[in-house]
């Protein structure tokens, strides 16, 4: 399946594996990269030096293309794009924050800059900095979220930049993919698909999780301190969300919210820890290889496109 974005990197499916942090590692990333697709190493919770041998971990496991996510809004954000700059990684995406700055730096040392945005005027920004391509994330994504849905975000991204464009947010099957390249887009992202994926080294607590969601278990929380967050409901996020309605300072409510997420992801505490999926962890029923996960994707949309007339 050729589209846009596999021509600019390299790869055979346009499918990407999200860069979650604390759960996107060298083998999630490799495993989805030797697929065909793309597979990203998470690196918000990793120093640089920590990044660099995941980096080199992943290459030990595959020789195909693979990425790094990179949150702006981290105190080491330089420090790491110097690593995938020294490193020479295919793709950098971002996100929580504006990664205009480093795009020239990424450019120079031939690593494609792929942010990820919640609107058209950021859209426009990363076009205009020089992004390469552009992920546009929708709503039901899980994680750190922005307020538009995925179906309203992408064809108005598409329209407005002449960069490739990904679809992220919702995304789970073949489906998810057809109706994507019909809005326009160049391929997908997807994070929670992945979760469950048996090369994924999430605590088995989180899987369980994951895999008994309906579709209304998700819940965002953090609006009220200005950082949306989609997981699953748990007394965390009850607790989190009656301490915006009594409007506790946001100091106090982010600090609640610190490490949570790693405490689901390396403790299995899917009671009090941050479960983040999204919406389509009602869909996640099996657990199989990363390999099933983007092949199965992508002939399940292949059959779907040519069945509407729509192969291309």
């Amino acid at each position: 399946m050729r589209t846009r974005f596999t021509e600019l990197v390299g790869i055979t499916h346009p499918v990407v594996q999200g860069g979650m942090a604390w759960i996107a590692d060298a083998g999630l990333a490799a495993a989805v990269s030797e697929a065909g697709g793309l597979g990203l190493i998470g690196s918000a919770h990793l120093d640089p030096e920590q990044l660099r041998a995941e980096i080199r971990k992943a290459r030990e496991l595959t020789g195909k293309p693979i990425g790094v996510n990179i949150m702006m809004a981290a105190g080491n954000a330089a420090e790491k794009v110097a690593v995938v700059c020294q490193e020479r990684v295919a793709v950098v995406t971002t996100g929580a924050g504006s990664a205009e700055e480093f795009v020239p730096e990424l450019r120079r040392s031939g690593v494609l800059a792929v942010p990820v945005v919640a609107s058209v005027a950021s859209a426009r920004r990363a076009e205009a900095a020089g992004a390469d391509a552009i992920i546009a994330e929708g709503s039901e994504a899980g994680g750190h979220i922005g307020e538009l849905t995925t179906m309203a975000l992408v064809p108005q991204v598409v329209d407005a930049v002449k960069v490739p464009v990904l679809a992220a947010g919702g995304i789970a099957d073949g489906r998810g993919l057809a109706a994507a390249l019909c809005l326009g887009a160049s391929g997908v992202q997807m994070g929670t698909r992945f979760l469950v994926a048996d090369e994924c080294s999430v605590h088995e607590s989180y899987k369980e999780r994951v895999l008994k969601a309906s579709d209304v278990d998700t819940v965002v929380t953090g609006a009220s301190v200005g950082h949306r967050v989609r997981s699953l409901r748990n007394m965390f996020t009850r607790e989190f969300a009656r301490m915006e309605r009594e409007g506790r300072p946001p100091e106090e409510v982010m600090e609640f919210g610190m490490g949570r997420l790693a405490r689901a992801v390396r403790e299995g505490d899917v009671v009090w820890g941050s479960v983040m999926a999204g919406q389509v962890a009602g869909m996640v029923r099996r657990r199989v290889s990363a390999s099933h996960i983007v092949n199965e994707v992508v002939s399940e949309a292949e059959t779907i496109l040519r069945a509407v007339g729509g192969d291309r």
